[in-house]
């Protein structure tokens, strides 16, 4: 008797996402009514960012977001990038010392396609540097 194996969830997984992202720290400030968060990005792409924030906010709140994004080496200034997003997935942080924060998914559902292009930009330096 031959003992089939079991194909591997990876191996078989595609990536969904239209869009690549990358690890890194990117300045965020959020605004939401009266309220401002300012915090960094676990993760971004040219539609979205991942981010830690340190009050509740319920799913499909929108927001009004400030990036800065770095520029390449040799430019003096970052690039301020002001777009809206609305949060899509909110979990509490899993690590214990941060049990009063939150993990948030931002959608940007308004952004210009000039700083979408800005991001993916920066988005795509970032990988292919880690290669």
């Amino acid at each position: 008797m031959q003992i089939k194996k079991q194909p591997n969830k990876r191996e078989h997984t595609q990536e969904r996402r239209r869009y690549q992202r990358v690890c890194k720290n990117v300045a965020i400030k959020l605004k939401e009514k009266d309220i401002d968060f300012v915090t960094e990005t676990k993760n971004i792409s040219c539609i979205g960012a991942y981010c830690l924030i340190d009050s509740y906010l319920p799913i499909l709140t929108k927001l009004k977001i400030t990036l800065l994004i770095p520029r390449s080496k040799g430019a003096k200034t970052a690039k301020h990038i002001i777009c809206e997003g609305t949060i899509v997935r909110i979990e509490r942080s899993p690590d214990p010392l941060e049990h009063d924060k939150y993990n948030i998914a931002i959608y940007f559902n308004s952004i210009s396609k000039g700083d979408m292009k800005l991001i993916d930009a920066y988005v795509k330096n970032h990988l292919a540097q880690s290669l």
